[in-house]
Parts: C-alpha cells; sequence; structure tokens
C-alpha cells in the first residue's frame, strides 16, 4: 500500500506538472499517448483506492456529476469594479486625485499596467496551497460555486506550486475564450446544426455557469490571473503589484503578457497608445483596454475603496471596441494576383478599433457555410491582424428569418474572365494568366512598396493605364513613355514624366524585390530574399527550377511546397516570355552579394525582440540572415536564440521558460565579429 501511495503522488506531480507546461508554457514535455497512459494509471489506482483521491488529483479536471444548481460563495474581501478613463487626460485626472490623498508620491514605485481581459471575472480559494472553491465574481461580495467547472481549466493549478503561499488566498483573475478556440467551435456546432455563439466574452461567461461540467471541459477556456485576497493581516511575500504577478506565475499561476512597469504617467501613456496601435490586433482573445495600477500594495491600502466598490488606487484605460455589430449587405468575390479566387463581405459601415470598417475577409467558401452567415445578417466583426477585419459570426438572436442561406457552392468559372476554375482543397483559382482580375492585383503588388516600390503608381492609376489597354503585363510599364501617359485623365506633363522616371528607377531594385514582385505563389519576401541570396542571378534561378523541385529546395528555408510552385512557375512558357521581356527592358535581375560576416548563427532559428540600443529591427534581422540565420516572429520550441532589447515582454518571459538562450545586442555584435 505504501508504494501505491507513493505512485499515485508521483502520478499527480507529473501530470499537473505536464499539463501545466502544455496549456501554460506552451511548452509539452509529454506525448499524448505517454500523458493518457499515466492519466488512466491514476484513474485506476483511485478507483481501487478512493481514499487516494485528494483534491489536487488531475483526475478531478474531468468534471463531477451534473449540478441542478450553483451554491453562494461569499468572498474574502469584495471584488470591486473599475472606473474608466477614455483619454490620457482623464488618466491623468485620476492620478491628481489619488496624489492629493496620499502623503508619500505615487511615483515611489511608479505604475503597474496590466492587459484588461474582456472575459468573466472569478476568484479561486487554495488553502495550503490547494485549489479548493472557485465562485464567479456575482454582485461582488456572493458569488455563484463553481469549483467543479472551473476545475476543468487547464490552465488554473489544482495545487500552487513553490512555497510562501498564504495558508489562505484567494486568486482573482479572469477566464477567457481565445478566438482560434472560439471560432473552431462555432465552426463545429454550424457543421452539427447547432446555433453559433454570439462572442467569446459571453460565450466563456455561460461556459462556466454550466450544470454540467464535462460541457466545460469541452471548451478551451483560459485563465490569467492578476489579483489577491487573504484573511486578516497575513504575511505576504511581495510588496507590489508588480511583484504579486511574479509570484503568481512563480505559483504556477497564468499572468497576462504585455505587463509592463512605468515609472511615470508619460511611460503609462507611451505603453497604452502601444497595445492599442499594434499589439491589441496581434493577440489570440479579446481585450479591451489597460488597466492601471499603482504599484506599491502600501498606497494601495492607503487610498483604499469608494464606497466600498470602486479602488483609487486603480483605473482602466478604455480602448475604443475591437469588435462590433453590423450588418451583412452582400457577399462578393474578387480574384487575387495567384488567381486565388476570394469571397469577402460588403458590411454596413460601423467603427471598429479607431477604423471605419466597410470590407471584410472571408477567407474561403466553406467558412460562409460553416459560420452559417447570410446575407441581411447582424454579424460580430473583430480586427485580425494589424488591419484586415474579420467577420467572427453572425448574432443568431437578431437575425431576420426570412435571410435565405447564402449560396456558397464554388463557382465553376471565373467571375472575372468566365473561365473555368481549378480548385484546390479550400480554394479555387482561375488559371487564365490573362484574366483582368489577376492582371490589376498582380501589378498593384508588382508596384507596391515592398516589391520594386514604383512611387506614384497606385491602384487607380494602374486601373487607368489597364483600361486604356497601355498595359497587359508587368513588362508592358517599362515600355511606358510620358506623351502617352499624360493623354489620360487627371494627367499633366509633370506628373506623366514623374511616373515614368519613377518606373525606370525600380529597375535598379534587387533581383530578391523583383521575385517578390512576380508575385510566385507561396513565395513572400523572405522566401524571395532567400532564393536570390542563394543562387545570385535570374538565369541560374531559373535554371536550377526548370531542373526539379530538389534544387529549390535544397535552399535552407525553403520547403517543398514553394519548391513545387518556383519550379511550376519558371517552366511556365508565359513566364518565360515576361522574364525575357522584363530583362531587355533592362530590369536588373542581379542581387548584391553581402559577404558573410560569419556563419554563426547558420541553421539557427532567431527571435529579435525589444528596443535594440543601436540598431533597427531589421537591421538586426539583415544581420542575423547574412550569418547564415532564420529570423521568426514567435518564440517556441524550435526557437534556437533570442536576441533582447528594451521592453522585450512576453517573449523574454516564454524563451526564459522554454530555457531557450538569450543574448543582448553586444553579445550578437560580438558574434558577428562587429
Amino acid at each position: 500500500m505504501t508504494q501505491t501511495v507513493a505512485r499515485a503522488a508521483e502520478l499527480r506531480e507529473l501530470l499537473e506538472r505536464a499539463s501545466h507546461d502544455y496549456y501554460v508554457l506552451d511548452r509539452p514535455t509529454l506525448a499524448d499517448r505517454e500523458y493518457d497512459l499515466l492519466f488512466r494509471e491514476l484513474q485506476a489506482i483511485e478507483r481501487e483506492h478512493p481514499e487516494l483521491r485528494t483534491l489536487d488529483s488531475p483526475t478531478m479536471r474531468v468534471g463531477a456529476e451534473p449540478a441542478t444548481s450553483f451554491a453562494k460563495h461569499a468572498h474574502l474581501v469584495p471584488m470591486i469594479s473599475l472606473d474608466n478613463a477614455f483619454s490620457d487626460d482623464e488618466v491623468v485626472d485620476w492620478d491628481t486625485r489619488a496624489v492629493k490623498i496620499v502623503s508619500e508620491a505615487v511615483a515611489t514605485d511608479g505604475y503597474c499596467t496590466e492587459l484588461k481581459i474582456d472575459g468573466a471575472a472569478v476568484s479561486l480559494t487554495y488553502r495550503d496551497g490547494v485549489f479548493v472553491t472557485g465562485a464567479t465574481r456575482g454582485n461582488g461580495t456572493v458569488g455563484e460555486d463553481i469549483t467543479a467547472n472551473l476545475r476543468t481549466i487547464r490552465g488554473i493549478p489544482l495545487r500552487l506550486h513553490g512555497t510562501g503561499h498564504p495558508p489562505v488566498i484567494e486568486i482573482r483573475g479572469e477566464v477567457y475564450f481565445p478566438f482560434d478556440g472560439f471560432e473552431q467551435l462555432n465552426e463545429e456546432r454550424a457543421k452539427a446544426g447547432e446555433p453559433v455563439f454570439a462572442n467569446p466574452r459571453n460565450s466563456a461567461a455561460g461556459s462556466l455557469r454550466q450544470q454540467d461540467p464535462a460541457i466545460t471541459a469541452a471548451r478551451p477556456l483560459r485563465f490569467f490571473g492578476y489579483a489577491f485576497a487573504v484573511p486578516g493581516s497575513a504575511t505576504l511575500p511581495f510588496r507590489t503589484q508588480w511583484e504579486l504577478l511574479d509570484t503568481l506565475v512563480s505559483w504556477g499561476v497564468p499572468v497576462a503578457p504585455h505587463r509592463k512597469r512605468c515609472a511615470t504617467l508619460a511611460d503609462v501613456h507611451a505603453h497604452a497608445h502601444e497595445v492599442e496601435a499594434t499589439t491589441r490586433a496581434a493577440l489570440n482573445f479579446g481585450i479591451d483596454g489597460l488597466v492601471v495600477k499603482v504599484n506599491s500594495l502600501a498606497l494601495q491600502g492607503e487610498l483604499g475603496v469608494v464606497g466600498g466598490r470602486v479602488p483609487r488606487w486603480a483605473i482602466a484605460r478604455k480602448f475604443a471596441p475591437d469588435i462590433a455589430e453590423t450588418r451583412l449587405l452582400a457577399i462578393e468575390v474578387n480574384v487575387g494576383r495567384t488567381g486565388k479566387i476570394n469571397p469577402y463581405a460588403v458590411l454596413e459601415p460601423v467603427e471598429v478599433g479607431g477604423t471605419t470598417v466597410r470590407y471584410a475577409t472571408l477567407h474561403n467558401f466553406e467558412l460562409i457555410t460553416h459560420k452559417d452567415l447570410r446575407v441581411g445578417d447582424v454579424v460580430l466583426l473583430k480586427r485580425a491582424g494589424e488591419v484586415i477585419p474579420q467577420i467572427i459570426g453572425p448574432v443568431p438572436e437578431k437575425r431576420d428569418p426570412a435571410n435565405p442561406p447564402a449560396r456558397t457552392a464554388f463557382p465553376e468559372v471565373c467571375p472575372s474572365c468566365g473561365e473555368a476554375v481549378r480548385r484546390d482543397e479550400k480554394d479555387i483559382f482561375c488559371e487564365n494568366d490573362r484574366c483582368p482580375g489577376r492582371r490589376l492585383e498582380a501589378l498593384v503588388h508588382f508596384a507596391s512598396r515592398g516589391a520594386m516600390d514604383i512611387d506614384g503608381l497606385s491602384t487607380a492609376r494602374i486601373e487607368q493605364l489597364v483600361e486604356s489597354g497601355m498595359v497587359h503585363d508587368t513588362a508592358d510599364l517599362y515600355q511606358l513613355t510620358a506623351a502617352q501617359i499624360v493623354e489620360l485623365e487627371r494627367f499633366a506633363a509633370k506628373s506623366a514624366q514623374a511616373l515614368v522616371d519613377a518606373i525606370a528607377a525600380s529597375k535598379a531594385q534587387p533581383l530578391s524585390r523583383l521575385l517578390f514582385g512576380l508575385g510566385i505563389r507561396h513565395v513572400g519576401a523572405e522566401a524571395a530574399q532567400l532564393l536570390a541570396r542563394q543562387f545570385g542571378t535570374l538565369d541560374a534561378l531559373a535554371a536550377s527550377a526548370v531542373q526539379g523541385p530538389d534544387a529549390i529546395e535544397a535552399v535552407h528555408g525553403i520547403g517543398p511546397i514553394i519548391a513545387a510552385s518556383v519550379h511550376d512557375y519558371f517552366t511556365d512558357p508565359h513566364v518565360q516570355r515576361l522574364l525575357d521581356r522584363l530583362t531587355t527592358y533592362g530590369v536588373n535581375t542581379v542581387e548584391p552579394q553581402k559577404a558573410e560576416v560569419s556563419s554563426v548563427f547558420k541553421g539557427l532559428t532567431v527571435v529579435v525582440t525589444g528596443t535594440l540600443p543601436t540598431l533597427s529591427r531589421n537591421e538586426a534581422k539583415e544581420l542575423i540572415q547574412s550569418a547564415g540565420g532564420k529570423v521568426t516572429d514567435s518564440v517556441s520550441k524550435a526557437t534556437s536564440l533570442v536576441v533582447v532589447g528594451a521592453d522585450a515582454g512576453s517573449k523574454l518571459d516564454k524563451a526564459r521558460a522554454l530555457g531557450t538562450e538569450v543574448i543582448d545586442e553586444a553579445e550578437l555584435l560580438r558574434r558577428v565579429g562587429r
């Protein structure tokens, strides 16, 4: 029996650590099958010896018997609400009021800023480090006991790691629904004929109040902690909000990324603007602002709470909403430069994240069916990436029953040229290289800043040139004269000559820019640069491509899909004629060869994060690539090295958690021999 007790304890520790590594650190340490075998072994032990099943056993995560109602739970101290500030000036007003109350300057420890998660607030009670009770916020004083449901959320530790936690502590935080998990769930529900959910925030709250914990367990909910409460005057291992967050991490509690210590309000404003303008759009979960807190916990206590509800020591710096409701007016299609036929949504104009949005991507035709999008629907819109909006799904309760299902069959002919199309898994393509739709998009891409960078050649002007019959492909651009262009509407002699000069100047662009501008399917800017550096000239690349995909795939960083696409491109007779014409017109087909400073990063995957002292992000990237390295944007198990500067943020945290080597700019320069 002693061996069984020890084995059960060992299994609990192994499984809980593996769960933390997978769901919190994004660093799997056990294969799925190995985890399942250990889990079943623990289940078998607990079935045979029920007395060995503990509150922190991973088997408690699979759910309990369905409840008929939720018991009430009184929080140790009330869960408070925040006042809102919608501008920098309102944050200054809040700070001014706080400074008048406290006897010492707030700036002693500065401020702590945290993402304001758009989810459902909960409290987790731990006794002697073991999770015993979980509750909703409720009215702030009394919530509902949803312990069984919260146990199913993998990121919530059933036992706190490390030491130093008080005998009793409530950890407060937010349960949220990641965007990718929410969209996948809605697609699955649509396929099954079930109604889709309206938005991630409401779905998170609804998932927590399911009577059957198994339903909650089936949904990919996540948790971030950010606050605490203890009874009486317990001794705490932290004295500031920042130290609290560090302590939560050490205890195994997930904490939201992009938190920052700010010495001054100017730093707070700058961080808020950065998060709203860039960080927010790249997150996989919803936020509606930053929470700004006086960092010192002692000062927080001195400032107190107004009316038992609103703290004087914190304020929510709200952002413009990045999820909004609007109406789907039409579903249209366009033809991209590679021939891919893309459906898109025409929307009733709506403000999202400070931008008026009239169109949204629909990605592919199957997605329209999966999300059950219908013309006339009220839909939820979210900004994806930095600028591209996308539809999360319809709002079913606001649907007019008369709205017919969208006609989402794959088109059999190209809507631009009428030629037959080819289906490739979820996508369809027009293979007519003379297709007007493809031609226009190809020219726009060729002239774009990341490609040949032809100043003044806007989409509207390209449309003029195409409609006039002067330009049919990219090579035609280099035959244009000012005398021809001046005949077009809205051109004068000076602007016509300026455009001809800009087109002529683009001839000097390096081969990597030309390759990217040609719009070879799957070849982005980075792949174009790798190919140009490897082969040096267009002729050498074309000769290798004609031999077969293997010669292209041999280039470090080029995979089989890109290699096959490059092979197909250069063996196309139409392409060969186009490239001959471009060469004849004097377009540069050579890549300047930069001497490798060293091969120290050969075969390594490197991430650059934060603000470096002297190098820009692009300069650091080029330096690493010239030394044989590959630069990526996100830290993962595949990352070999992370170069960090000031305000490195969550990427540095993740690198440390993964045990990835971290260096600064000085070490980067030393390694490459600078």
